[in-house]
């Protein structure tokens, strides 16, 4: 097995950051799809936290490859930051960053129309982060958008930003807002990209290709989770990108039959960020405590994220729209530092995740007896083998599995670097 594709399996916030990392270290090549900085994972090692929003989690191992693909939209102002960040801690080597000719680039005018919707009298807020997402790939799909490639050529560049310009404007001054695309001004900030970005340049979807035909270890890691995917997703309140595992084929440049393990990361509890649907969410003390105990902060927005219990019924829609061959199940210690846990079966009338609206949803949910001893925290924080689990966690392990039908291969149960427990190999 050389191809491992990694996905969010909610509604993203899952730990991607911490199992990517933890898969890394046995990866020749770390790869991503889709999305821009709207994503945030986290990685602490040493007792260091880092946040990537656009380098792959990869990003700490020394002579890992790691690839921007042509799905993402890059901010080339943050890729930037994140590079110089990564390159002062020690983590990162820019020979070994590569970034597709296909990827999208997000202007400034992005962000500006992004925030103008957001705050727009009357409009519906997305709850997005503000970061010109949604409109880059709005011009990519209206074929207006820009790429890395694009950069290269000034003039090709020029008659890009033009053909934006009329657009972009009008509805800037619609939205109210002060700022306009001027085209000299974009060319220049270009001409200054350009300077530093030619050298990771390149056919991203050719070097993942002789990666693979090498035999070497090639890790593909998503962004956000599988029900903010812009068609199977609870749309309208979803990402401007594929967040499925079948993203990656096209995310890359790489042909379906170069995959061959696809696993989801999924909490063992729920939270969600934004607006939207959400069955299970906690409105009361004990999404509170869920909240505090497990740092439930965006790490891009700094926003509180929403709590509840885990959303069995979602867990396996996601399931089954990535072809999940195992699941990765995280943040197992937080749950236990609860005084009670419940869990969603199914929901109140037969309504179904993709076939009915989420909004329609009412959870029935159980609750699970053994929890609530505070020892159970530090036995499952210990725990380095499964085995080691005390027998609560495992027989939550087991609903799980068993639910969904994807048998466990992972479980992290604190944010260091070793405390995950691996059931199952990568590669």
């Amino acid at each position: 097995m050389s191809t491992l594709v990694v996905v969010g399996a909610q509604w993203g916030d899952e730990g991607k950051g911490k199992v990517v990392d933890a898969l890394a270290s046995q990866a020749d090549v770390v790869a991503r799809f889709a999305g821009g900085n709207n994503a945030g994972h986290t990685l602490v090692f040493s007792g260091q936290k880092v946040v990537t929003h656009l380098v792959p989690s990869g990003c700490a191992y020394p002579g890992t490859r790691c690839v921007l693909g042509a799905g993402m939209v890059i901010d080339p102002e943050v890729f930037r930051q994140e590079i110089t960040a990564l390159q002062k801690s020690g983590m990162l080597l820019q020979d070994e960053l590569r970034v597709s000719l296909d990827a999208h680039v997000i202007f400034p005018f992005h962000r500006w129309l992004d925030g103008g919707r957001e705050d727009q009298v009357g409009g519906t807020r997305i709850g997005t982060t503000r970061r010109g997402i949604g409109p880059a790939y709005e011009a990519k799909a209206a074929r207006r958008g820009i790429r890395v490639r694009d950069l290269l050529h000034p003039e090709r560049l020029r008659a890009r930003l033009i053909a934006n310009a009329a657009i972009v404007n009008a509805e800037l001054e619609r939205l109210g807002a002060e700022e306009r695309l001027e085209v000299d001004a974009e060319v220049a900030r270009a001409t200054g990209w350009v300077v530093w970005m030619r050298p990771l340049i390149c056919d991203a979807g050719e070097l993942i290709d002789a990666s693979i035909r090498a035999g070497q270890r090639v890790l593909i890691e998503g962004a956000q989770g599988a029900l903010l995917d812009l068609d199977h997703g609870t749309y309208p309140y979803v990402t401007s990108s594929t967040t499925l595992a079948g993203g990656a084929c096209s995310g890359l440049g790489i042909g379906p039959t170069a995959i061959d393990r696809v696993w989801g990361i999924t909490k063992a509890y729920t939270t969600r960020v934004g607006a939207g649907p959400f069955p299970t969410r906690l409105d009361d003390a004990h999404g509170e405590l869920l909240r505090q105990a497990g740092d439930e902060f965006g790490a891009t927005t700094g926003r509180p994220r929403d709590c509840g219990w885990l959303d069995l019924p979602a867990l396996r829609y996601a399931a089954r729209r990535s072809g999940l061959t195992g699941l990765c199940v995280t943040k197992l210690d937080i749950l236990a530092k609860m005084p009670e846990i419940a869990i969603c079966r199914s929901y109140a009338d037969g309504v179904v995740p993709g076939r009915d609206e989420l909004d329609l949803a009412r959870p029935v949910l159980e609750g699970l007896p053994g929890w609530g001893d505070p020892a159970l925290a530090s036995q499952i924080a210990q725990a380095r083998r499964l085995e080691d689990l005390p027998a609560p966690a495992r027989a939550y392990l087991d609903i799980i599995s068993e639910a969904i039908e994807v048998p466990i291969a992972l479980v992290s149960v604190g944010p260091g670097r070793d405390q995950t427990v691996f059931i199952d190999e990568a590669f």
